[in-house]
């Protein structure tokens, strides 16, 4: 008997853990990025709390940098440290109509060009977890212990991109990823969870995008 429900559960965990994903783009500019040229990736952040979580910024910038299509990313950290205060949650430009202003200010834009930054990339969203059912039970005895039960939830992952323009001081654009997925946990002695990568499926079409977004031409 024990058998056979080993079978169904892996059959089951076979099926578990897909994830649906969809990735948008509106352009509003032209793109191009030069050999020299740098992007970083921010997550937004206020003073009520609010934050973007920061695996998933660091999971877009890495993705970025990456592969045979690279692109040049300075890390969030190092970009923030070397433009102490201006991209505090309380100081950072919260829309494109801030940036002549801080674009004038002669330390930030001799930073910037420094660096070689060229984009300003803004990650805005977060990932949740809803709607789980089912149940599990543990015990221990002297002959041994375990689990039996069947729990699931449902996870999603909503992110925007807004992509600024440091040379003309304009948003070129926006890309937006939605992510879903069920994730499972069956247990016959041993909970054995199946998760659904909502997250890390939301960074890897988010970066793609991003990289045929910037290198562009035209």
């Amino acid at each position: 008997m024990i058998k056979y429900l080993f079978l169904s559960l892996f059959a089951s965990l076979l099926l578990a853990g897909c994830v649906n994903a969809t990735v948008e783009e509106v352009r509003s500019g032209a793109t191009g990025i030069g050999d020299n040229e740098q992007v970083v990736v921010l997550g937004r952040r206020h003073n009520n709390g609010y934050e973007t979580e920061p695996d998933f910024v660091a999971c877009v910038g890495n993705s970025l940098g990456s592969g045979r299509d690279r692109i040049a990313v300075l890390p969030e950290r190092e970009f923030v440290d070397t433009l102490f205060p201006f991209f505090e949650p309380r100081t950072a430009p919260l829309e494109i109509r801030d940036l002549p202003s801080l674009m004038a200010n002669e330390m930030v834009a001799a930073r910037l060009q420094q660096e070689g930054v060229r984009y300003l990339v803004w990650l805005d969203g977060s990932t949740s977890t809803n709607d789980q059912a089912g149940s599990m039970t543990c015990a221990v005895s002297p002959a041994g212990g375990g689990c039996f039960g069947f729990v699931t939830w449902d996870r999603e992952s909503t992110y925007e991109a807004s992509i600024w323009d440091l040379e003309t001081m304009t948003s070129v654009g926006k890309i937006s990823t939605d992510a879903s997925g069920t994730s499972y946990m069956p247990a016959v002695i041993l909970p054995v969870p199946l998760i659904a990568r909502v997250q890390s499926s939301a960074c890897g079409g988010m970066a793609t995008q991003l990289k045929a977004f910037l290198q562009a031409k035209g």
